[in-house]
Parts: C-alpha cells; sequence; structure tokens
C-alpha cells in the first residue's frame, strides 16, 4: 500500500497535509470513527478521498447540495478517479444501473444525497456493496441546532445497521459544540477520534465598516486590490447591478447566481479562476467546493442570516496563507433589512398546514393520494391565486422540502427575463409604428427599472392582470418584441416541479415535525441576533468573538480586524476626529471617501466618528449619500 503522503503528492500535487489531515487518514485507514470539525478552507474531503482511494471497495459520501456532489466527482474524475453522483429528483428510471455499476463497476466513490436513505432500493444494494468508508459531510445538517438542519440526514444512523463494522467519517467546518454532541449521538459513533482544529485564521483580518454609500467603498476596495476577490450579496439582481457598476469603473468583475445557465456559470466560473476577472460578485450559491488560493478579500455587502454563515463564506479568503481580508459593510437600515428578510416571513404551523392543504388543493389531490406523482407551479400563479406572501410561501415550500413531505426542485427554476435591446428613442418610434404595443411597454417600463441595462425577471402572470388579458396573450405580445429585436426575451411557463413524497393527509401530516418549526423558528431569530450582535460589537476582538462562538478559547487578539486597529496606539480620539469632520462639513458637503482621504486617520476611527455624530443628529446623510451639518 503507497503511503497516504504519496497519494497526495501524486494527485493532489501537495508536499505534506494541513493540521489533523493526515492524522483523520490514518484512523481511518485503521478502522475507526472519526469526528473532524475543520474550518473553512482546512482540506476536508482530502480526510476521506485519501483512505478511499488507498483501500478496497467504495467509499459512500452523503452531501447536501448538488453543486457540491457534481464539483466533487468531476474534480475526482479529473484526477482519474472513478466516481458517480446521485443528485437530482429522488425517483431515477435508471437507479437500478447506477446502482449496480457501484457494485460490479469499480467505483471508488458514490456520492448521495441524504434523501437517496428514504429508498429501500438504495439500501438494499449499499448492503450488497464492498464499502470502504461511510462520510457525512456538512455533518452539522444532522443536529436540530446545525444552521441548516435537514430531517433527512438522520437516515445517516443506518449506516452502521447496513456495514456494522465500516468506520463512519463525519465532517463540518460550523459545529458549535451543542451541534457536535449532536453529530456523535444520531450517527452512533464508536469510540471515534474527535478532532477539533483551531479555528483561528490569523491571516484574515475581519472587519466591520459602517457605510452609507456601500457601492463608493466596494469600489475603492476593490480598485487597490492585489489578488482576487469575492463580494456577496443577498440578490441574483443585485450581483448584476453591482458588478455593472465595477465594471464601469475599471474593475474586471463578473457575477454568479443560482439561476445563471450551466455553461454560462462554467464560463464566469473560470474567467475568476484563471484571473481574467478579478471580482466576482455572488449570491451564497457560490463558493461551496470551490478551493482558490489566492482570494485576498472576501466583501460581504449585506449582512448574512447566521454567523455560520459568514464565518465559512469569509473563509475563502487567504487559503494560501497570505494576509487576506473579509469585511462586512453595514449601515444603519440594515438592521430592520435583516429582520424583514429573515424574521418577518417564519411560517407557523399553522400556516404551513394552511400551505399544504392549497397545495393539495391547487394540483387536485385527493385525500391519501398524491404520493410519487410530480407537478410543475407557477410561484406567482399560486401565490395570487390565494393571496399569499411569497416569502412565506416559499419558506413554507423549504420546510416541506426539507422534512421529506415533497421535493421541490429549484435547479428547474427559469424564470421569464427580459432586456431592451434597443434605445429608448428607437423603442418610442417603435411604438409609432405599432401602437398596439404600446399598452403593454409602458406597463413593463412602469414595472421595472434597469430592463435596459439588466437581463430582469419580469412576472407574466402580475403583468396580465395589470393589463387585463390573458397570460397567453401576454406572452403572445412580448414574443413579438423579441421577434422585433426589440428585445431579449426568454420565456418559462413554471417556477418549481414539485414531487409529493407521501400521500396526502393534511395535517396529520404536518403534525408529525410540528414541534421542529417553532424550534427552528426560534433558532433562527437567535440566529439573527447573534449576527447583528457581532456587528454592534465594539470592544471584543472579532477573532476572539468568532472563536468564542464555535467554543474555542482565545489567549491574544488578532492584532489586525477593525476593533484592534481601534484600540492599538493611535493617539487621535473619536472626540478629535468627530471635530476634524464637523469642521470639514461645515465648510461643504463631501461623502466619505473625501472624509477618508483628508482626514488622515484609520478607517475604523473615521467610521466610527461619523455613525457617533449620525446617531447623536449632528450630521445627517442626503439623497446623494454625501455628510453634511445637520440643520
Amino acid at each position: 500500500m503507497e503511503h497516504p503522503s504519496q497519494i497526495l503528492q501524486k494527485y493532489w500535487g501537495h508536499s505534506s497535509f494541513r493540521g489533523s489531515q493526515e492524522e483523520i487518514i490514518q484512523a481511518a485507514l485503521a478502522g475507526k470513527d472519526v469526528l473532524a470539525l475543520l474550518p473553512t478552507g482546512g482540506g476536508k474531503s482530502i480526510c476521506f478521498q485519501i483512505p478511499a482511494i488507498l483501500q478496497e471497495g467504495i467509499c459512500i459520501v452523503v452531501s447536501p447540495l448538488i453543486a457540491l456532489i457534481e464539483n466533487q466527482v468531476a474534480n475526482l474524475k479529473k484526477i482519474g478517479v472513478k466516481a458517480l453522483g446521485l443528485s437530482g429528483a429522488v425517483y431515477s428510471e435508471d437507479l437500478i444501473d447506477l446502482m449496480d455499476n457501484c457494485i460490479y463497476g469499480g467505483y471508488k466513490f458514490l456520492y448521495l444525497s441524504p434523501e437517496r436513505l428514504s429508498q429501500p432500493l438504495v439500501l438494499e444494494r449499499i448492503q450488497q456493496m464492498n464499502v470502504s468508508l461511510f462520510v457525512v459531510d456538512e455533518a452539522h445538517c444532522i443536529s436540530q441546532w446545525g444552521q441548516d438542519f435537514r430531517p433527512a440526514y438522520l437516515d445517516c444512523g443506518v449506516f452502521r445497521t447496513l456495514h456494522p463494522k465500516v468506520p463512519i467519517m463525519a465532517l463540518t467546518a460550523t459545529a458549535t459544540t451543542k451541534v457536535a454532541d449532536d453529530i456523535l449521538i444520531s450517527l452512533a459513533l464508536n469510540t471515534p477520534l474527535i478532532k477539533r482544529d483551531s479555528f483561528v485564521r490569523s491571516n484574515i483580518a475581519f472587519k466591520v465598516f459602517f457605510e452609507e454609500d456601500k457601492r463608493n467603498e466596494v469600489r475603492q476596495l476593490c480598485r487597490s486590490l492585489k489578488g482576487s476577490a469575492i463580494v456577496y450579496v443577498r440578490t441574483r439582481r443585485m450581483t448584476q447591478e453591482l458588478a455593472a457598476y465595477l465594471t464601469s469603473n475599471g474593475v474586471k468583475t463578473t457575477y454568479y447566481h443560482g439561476g445563471i445557465p450551466e455553461k454560462d456559470k462554467k464560463k464566469k466560473l473560470n474567467l475568476w479562476l484563471e484571473n481574467t476577472v478579478q471580482v466576482m460578485v455572488a449570491t451564497n450559491a457560490f463558493g461551496m467546493g470551490i478551493d482558490k488560493p489566492d482570494v485576498s478579500l472576501v466583501v460581504h455587502y449585506q449582512t448574512p442570516d447566521c454567523i455560520e454563515n459568514y464565518y465559512q463564506e469569509a473563509g475563502r479568503a487567504g487559503r494560501n496563507g497570505a494576509s487576506a481580508a473579509a469585511i462586512m459593510l453595514t449601515n444603519k437600515t440594515d438592521e430592520a433589512q435583516v429582520k424583514r428578510q429573515f424574521l418577518a416571513s417564519l411560517p407557523d404551523v399553522a400556516f404551513v398546514k394552511l400551505i399544504y392543504k392549497k397545495l393539495n388543493n391547487y394540483f387536485q389531490i385527493a385525500y391519501g393520494e398524491g404520493f410519487g406523482t410530480n407537478h410543475l407551479l407557477n410561484f406567482q400563479k399560486f401565490c395570487a391565486t390565494y393571496k399569499l406572501n411569497s416569502f412565506m410561501v416559499y419558506n413554507v415550500l423549504k420546510i416541506l422540502d426539507r422534512n421529506a413531505v415533497l421535493s421541490l426542485s429549484e435547479s428547474f427554476t427559469k424564470a421569464t427575463t427580459m432586456q431592451f435591446v434597443v434605445d429608448k428613442v428607437v423603442l418610442l418610434s417603435y411604438i409609432e409604428h405599432h401602437p398596439e404595443m404600446e399598452e403593454v411597454v409602458q406597463t413593463i417600463l412602469r414595472s421595472y427599472g434597469g430592463i435596459f441595462q439588466f437581463e430582469t425577471k419580469i412576472n407574466s402572470y402580475v403583468l396580465s392582470k395589470k393589463l387585463q388579458i390573458s397570460e397567453l396573450a401576454f406572452k403572445n405580445l412580448i414574443e413579438k418584441l423579441a421577434n422585433d429585436k426589440i428585445a431579449n426575451i426568454v420565456i418559462a411557463n413554471t417556477d418549481f416541479k414539485i414531487d409529493f413524497l407521501v400521500p396526502r393527509e393534511d395535517d396529520q401530516t404536518i403534525q408529525v415535525f410540528s414541534k421542529s418549526i417553532a424550534a427552528q423558528n426560534q433558532l433562527k431569530t437567535q440566529r439573527v441576533a447573534q449576527m447583528l450582535s457581532f456587528i454592534k460589537n465594539t470592544t471584543i476582538c472579532r477573532s476572539t468573538q468568532l472563536l468564542q462562538y464555535f467554543g474555542e478559547i482565545s489567549l491574544n487578539d488578532c492584532g489586525h480586524c477593525d476593533i484592534c486597529e481601534r484600540k492599538r496606539g493611535t493617539n487621535a480620539t473619536t472626540a478629535q476626529i468627530q471635530n476634524e469632520i464637523t469642521t470639514l462639513l461645515a465648510e461643504r458637503t463631501v461623502d466619505s471617501r473625501t472624509i477618508q482621504h483628508l482626514i488622515n486617520k484609520e478607517h475604523a476611527l473615521i467610521t466610527e466618528a461619523l455613525q457617533s455624530l449620525l446617531e447623536e443628529g449632528k450630521i445627517k446623510v442626503n439623497t446623494f449619500n454625501q455628510y453634511q451639518i445637520q440643520d
């Protein structure tokens, strides 16, 4: 047998292991169970891939994300290792052939979504396989206290029954002590090796900047960038708008979100990986399984929903060990936005029951029926039919998906999008020659800003109601705009594909997991509060605060976060800086960039002074994002 270090060099080109990697690998080779708590960028996949390559048989890996499964399978195939991923819908016509290939085809890896473990055929075939190692990746999903709890993960406990002597390895990057205890119990790990590498990322400066003009701050950060950067935003539209703004200001930028066609995703990713563009503006759909070592800056343009997600995303900076920064931009309106987005739309048990009944009625599913059927859902039409809050309905669908009542295929999502490709003068001339198009064009323009600049998702159902015509008639009209080369349009008839996994039993179906809904809502509220507390902190080193959250004691402050910078030896007091700012603003109205340029003090100190002056009502921000003396 080759030594693990030889495999590391042969397939990955590394000469030595990091942290606890080698100890974890040796434990797996010795047949021991393992719980590995490694920080983002700690090289979790190598911990199970190397022992699996070194041993006879197949390694079975449970992973929660289709994109992560596809990425790891593709990477293994590139280095000549046979791997198979079972992702997508729960039901598959060729499932038998794929599982038989794993038994007889010499495969080294089988990646599964946790929902697959509820299928008797899958369990039967796994029992027939020569399994070398079971792996539960993103193992925090097994705990109700984890930020991505998925009840289907509890089925991973079946591994011990299927092959009692095969070792189980659980890995995660974001487990608190409570979550780690849950993992040990749920997987019935037998006297496992427990390795918790330090979550310290000493090369990353974690900073929070209070900025009214966030766009300008991102521009400044990216223009002085030496390596690569990721800028995280919350909406698909924002990825496009911010990327266009940075590009127009001379920063080589592209954008990435879950709604981009797969071919375009790969193209954009490669542009960034090959450093053709420096900056990737993305939703949190981007980054999982992507290892780019030279990311020197990660910016959170908007506040994440929890510290776990923030730490994981920020940890994509500085993987090469070089100095890097993780900067969160916030201002006085962010807290209300965070609460509105993440808390105001949390559904209670009664609302979940209501939506489940309406969903069955919408598809005309009788009591006791529905199991195994699949349906296409026009989401906005469904919400409009029953006059429902779309954010809350979406959260209900996610709850039903997470609890295996139905399978929600968001990868099926393909919204109707539109962008005018002529300028306003040409469009006006077109309307004059085609008066029958005037009303539909004016309605679209009134409903969607930026539709000349960006590919924009439009709601054909709502627009057809505004125009008092059928949805089909509306689509015919916008198809004419496309045929006449006035607009680029992609028309879709549905938003989601839904597979019902259990027969309809109304309240009884939901009652099974009703207690967990309330617990998850409470946990979500707590996590948002912890995230906001992290932002508001002005005294504790950011790195120390993050380590404390994950149960690790820090003996020393990091020395380079915004808190440490503020503490470290500047002679200028906040009062002195406030005085300089008010003296400057008494003479003229200026933006934050000019203040930073004219008052040569540390950024964190100026930001703190501005925040204090705003809170005290001594200065204000005008509509041009400039500071001025309060009248």
